[in-house]
């Protein structure tokens, strides 16, 4: 029988069973994790490892309360953190130059890397995760619970835990919708009405339409999901984060 391709059928788990994650492997996974690339290894990030209860209760509100804040094993915030290179370099008699938004993007990416570099190796032990997006939306409330010094804030959150159930892995684009040869293809009418006819013909975005009373599936995006109301306020609670931390003015 022909092995399972991991990157194939990786899914996301949002329900988790009562095993738990040693601290050993924690450890580990985290240990692995430090190999991703990262500029000028500098490794501008931090992970905030929450298995209190009592903690986790505070952080669901910044969530949305999504489930799985609560029913994971571990919650782990990963956050750009310039405050431990910078004291380094106090140390050492050298003046840091990153109070900047540039060097807040850097650190920002690395952080992702490092935060995906965690997702691979912990699903490859068996663990399901699952990605919070509204870390940025509720940074600063984050950040208090968390109790997050100067030039470090939170940038993404992970839940981790043994699945209660095996899952289907999600609906993706076709490659040849993300592929792009030497340069850049702009995409006609007929090239999208392919690449999201998948999408649109699942059952469940049926539901979505039927149950938001939309006619397609994109206004239940725009209009419902993910709107430009609810976008420029959190961009604005994202800009005072960084504003006081220094990255912007």
């Amino acid at each position: 029988m022909a092995e399972k391709n991991y990157f194939l059928n990786r899914y996301t788990v949002r329900n988790y069973s009562d095993k738990h994650i040693s601290d050993d492997l924690l450890q580990q996974i985290i240990t692995e994790a430090e190999h991703a690339p990262n500029t000028g290894n500098m490794q501008w990030y931090s992970v905030v490892a929450t298995r209190s209860k009592e903690l986790r209760a505070k952080l669901a509100p910044a969530h949305f309360n999504q489930p799985s804040v609560m029913n994971c094993d571990v919650l782990l915030t990963f956050c750009v953190d310039i405050r431990r290179f910078e004291h380094w370099c106090h140390l050492r008699k050298a003046k840091p130059g990153y109070d900047n938004f540039q060097s807040f993007i850097a650190a920002m990416i690395d952080t992702c890397i490092f935060a995906q570099q965690v997702c691979t190796i912990a699903e490859m032990h068996g663990i399901g995760s699952c990605y919070l997006g509204t870390t940025t939306y509720n940074a600063h409330t984050i950040s208090e619970v968390l109790e997050l010094p100067e030039r470090v804030v939170p940038v993404t959150t992970l839940t981790l835990g043994y699945p209660a159930a095996e899952g289907k892995p999600s609906w993706r684009l076709p490659v040849d919708a993300v592929l792009h040869s030497e340069t850049y293809h702009d995409t006609c009418d007929a090239d999208i009405e392919r690449y999201y006819a998948e999408l649109e013909a699942l059952p469940e975005s049926a539901k979505f339409i039927a149950e938001n009373g939309k006619d397609t599936l994109a206004q239940v995006f725009t209009d419902v999901r993910y709107t430009r109301d609810a976008a420029e306020y959190f961009s604005t609670i994202y800009e005072e984060e960084l504003a006081r931390n220094g990255f912007i003015e």
